[in-house]
């Protein structure tokens, strides 16, 4: 009797240490939860195992830590998911997400993706992705992603560091390989863009047929150093750079009248290069232009220059064509240049009017 006693608590144990191991090994293949609730880990309802569970819904005071995360992650500092988040993820200071995301993550600093994203990120700071980058990315500071299929835009600047075509957005710099358009305050870069690049000073690329820039630092594109007249006798020594249509103009020159004072000129402008048939094209310009003494008087004109314009070999064109022209000064400093206006305003304090013009010089192509 007291042998079967103890072989039914030997048979009892067994069978119970077989249950507890194939209940454990259930808990750590089955891990998935559909709600994870908590202040910070490992204090949450998945506790310290948590690493291991995918989520549908995650609520953490502080942070969470998950393994995958498929709809809505909500933490007051920080959300930690080690693989894929899917859905809405929004943290107070940073979403860390290992692998990819798919759909919309907000942060008060920072999202940090380990490989793709897929649809929107918004920080107060920055977004960084690992590898390619779909959607649209968003960030007071910065945005940092490898492969740009998606629209930047930063308060700062904008980095691809792999092939893309996407749009980029910045106040002071964008940096890519291969992009669509690229607009910033200050300064764009990059490898091949197939649409605008517009700067508030600076564009640099390989192949770039439509920067607008004052300077353009195109490999494949133009730059050209220019002597030029109009008919308010003022000289100009320009600059010309851009791309295969677009570029910008900027210069410094001196008006040849004999004037009570020396006037002093500088000019800045857009212009476009229109084909004809080599060794002929048409450069179109737009460009604002001031004289000033330096003291007192300052002569100002905006003008439109329409500019047939002949190549000589490889290296010299020479140009002339006419101009309309709007010009302002104040009426005390009475600037004669010009005597037949098509339009001029006799009664406000400023001098203003408009006139046809030219403008005429040779350019050396470097």
């Amino acid at each position: 009797m007291k042998n079967h006693f103890f072989c039914n608590l030997r048979t009892s144990i067994i069978s119970a240490s077989l249950l507890l191991v194939s209940f454990l090994s259930l808990a750590q293949t089955d891990t998935t939860s559909r709600i994870n609730i908590g202040f910070v880990y490992p204090i949450s309802s998945n506790g310290r195992h948590a690493a291991d569970y995918t989520n549908w819904f995650s609520f953490h005071a502080i942070a969470g830590l998950s393994k995958s995360e498929t709809a809505f992650t909500l933490a007051g500092v920080a959300n930690v998911t080690k693989e894929d988040a899917r859905g809405l993820q929004i943290a107070g200071t940073a979403n860390i997400i290992g692998q990819s995301a798919k759909g919309l993550q907000l942060a008060g600093t920072v999202n940090v993706i380990g490989n793709n994203a897929s649809g929107i990120q918004i920080a107060g700071f920055s977004n960084i992705i690992k590898n390619e980058a779909k959607g649209a990315e968003i960030a007071g500071f910065m945005n940092l992603t490898g492969s740009l299929n998606a629209a930047q835009i930063a308060g700062f600047t904008n980095i691809a560091t792999k092939n893309g075509s996407g749009f980029q957005l910045s106040g002071f710099l964008n940096k890519a390989q291969n992009v669509h358009s690229q607009i910033s305050g200050f300064a764009n870069v990059a490898k091949k863009v197939s649409g605008v690049q517009l700067a508030g000073f600076i564009n640099i690329a390989d192949s770039s047929d439509y920067p607008i820039a004052l300077f353009n630092f195109i490999k494949y594109g133009e730059k050209s150093i220019s002597l030029s007249l109009d008919e308010t006798m003022t000289s100009m020594a320009s600059f010309r750079s851009g791309g295969r249509v677009l570029y910008g103009i900027v210069g410094a020159g001196y008006n040849l009248k004999d004037n009570k004072d020396p006037l002093y000129g500088i000019e800045a402008g857009l212009g476009a290069h229109v084909p004809v048939a080599d060794p002929f094209r048409i450069n179109l310009e737009a460009v604002s232009q001031t004289l000033t003494d330096f003291k007192k008087g300052s002569y100002y004109k905006n003008s439109f220059r329409i500019l047939p314009a002949y190549r000589i070999g490889n290296r010299f064109e020479i140009y002339a064509g006419p101009t309309v022209n709007y010009i302002s000064y104040e009426r005390e400093d009475n600037y004669n240049f010009i005597k037949k206006f098509i339009w001029k305003n006799d009664v406000t304090k400023d001098f203003q009017g408009v006139y046809i013009g030219f403008n005429a010089g040779f350019q050396v192509i470097l």
